[in-house]
């Protein structure tokens, strides 16, 4: 589908479609270590799942994309059924399905599949094309005005570090808490073309950035633009990038939710001639820093007022910007009683360190991580 190029041409954004992208890992049931079984596990997959799957960059991951959805109910429905075909696959396989952010114990195999465009990426980017296998979620909002879809990452930017310490599933790290609730985070800050989306005037000069940085090297082309927010390079969406995947699919309902009425409000907000908050891509990038470190449980950085904050406080201010297209949308209820259950069990990564706490024994933290992923 191609995009319109006009904002005065947009669609009618009183209700948006969306779809999310999951990446699992495929871990040992006995060592809890990463196992290169992914060709094994796609080729075992069936109807709509072998449709909605994708070879991903390990040999231990797997990556099912949801169908274009439009309402939270359908969008919920697909991904549970998706993860229980992946996770059945998995088990013929001899392995476990598993959504958690980053490899918690080790990934002892660590080339790339057989592909062209990924053995190009092992050349340009050396060992970092071969860091442990991280995992994300990835949500789509249907906006297929281009020029809307650069000026709403615009205004993101200020919101996504709320984003990510809710999506914060991945404290685990070569069998230790690494101290951080997205070590997948951190991990990634090692590619060149990973971070916080910069501000770009509009659509062309986002394109002239991008053919720069694919001049000099930076990226092998469009497709790795892997900026947290982007207009998709592949479908008429603004794609959200920069979650860790969620264990429980409620989790991940959550998150598409908060951004579907992220982007109709910051899409309401562009038509109506707001600029987007002028901030430093350094204290961006910190915002995002400290999200990955603390999660909700700590302090986030308020980039519109600035200083930090409480995490829950900026939540709460994020669903009061947002509420009106929630209650648009019919998200509203469902995405309140996800916020009080987050509020009571913690993130996947707070969940994972009391069960850690509790146990005493990574082995506990794996089964928790498995069977809540497989149940949904």
């Amino acid at each position: 589908m191609a995009y319109r190029t006009a904002v005065d041409t947009a669609p009618d954004l009183s209700t948006l479609t969306l779809g999310v992208e999951e990446e699992y890992l495929l871990l040992d049931p006995d060592s809890g270590r990463n196992l290169p079984v992914a060709d094994q596990v796609l080729a075992a997959l069936r109807g709509p799942a072998r449709d909605q799957s994708r070879q991903e960059f390990r040999h231990s991951m797997v990556e099912m994309v949801t169908p274009v959805c439009a309402d939270l109910a359908e969008l919920r429905d697909h991904l549970v059924a998706l993860r229980r075909s992946a996770a059945e696959a998995a088990t013929a396989a001899g392995a476990r399905l598993v959504a958690v952010g980053a490899t918690p114990v080790a990934e002892p195999h660590r080339t790339v599949p057989d592909e062209p465009r990924y053995h190009a990426m092992s050349r340009r980017y050396g060992p970092v094309a071969h860091d442990p296998a991280v995992c994300g979620c990835h949500v789509h909002v249907g906006l297929p005005d281009r020029e809307l879809a650069v000026q709403v990452c615009n205004h993101l930017r200020v919101w996504l570090p709320v984003v990510q310490a809710i999506t914060t599933n991945s404290p685990l790290h070569d069998g230790y808490d690494t101290g951080h609730a997205s070590w997948r985070s951190m991990q990634l800050e090692r590619w060149p073309s990973i971070g916080p989306t910069p501000y770009f005037d509009s659509a062309a000069d986002y394109d002239r950035t991008v053919d720069q940085l694919i001049a000099a090297g930076i990226m092998l082309d469009a497709a790795m633009v892997y900026w947290y927010a982007r207009p998709s390079s592949a479908y008429p969406t603004v794609e959200v990038r920069v979650g860790d995947v969620c264990t429980e699919v409620d989790d991940a309902v959550l998150v598409a939710a908060l951004v579907r009425s992220l982007v109709a409000t910051l899409a309401d907000e562009v038509r109506a001639g707001v600029s987007a908050p002028d901030v430093r891509d350094c204290l961006v990038a910190a915002a995002h820093w400290r999200a990955a470190h603390d999660g909700l449980d700590g302090e986030l950085i308020d980039l519109r007022a600035g200083g930090t904050r409480p995490a829950w406080a900026l939540v709460d201010e994020l669903m009061a910007v947002i509420a009106p297209a929630l209650l648009r949308h019919g998200d509203l209820g469902y995405v309140l009683a996800q916020l009080a259950r987050l509020r009571r069990d913690g993130t996947g990564a707070a969940r994972q360190r009391q069960v850690l706490e509790r146990a005493g024994d990574l082995r506990a933290v794996l089964d928790d991580l498995i069977t809540r992923t497989a149940t949904g």
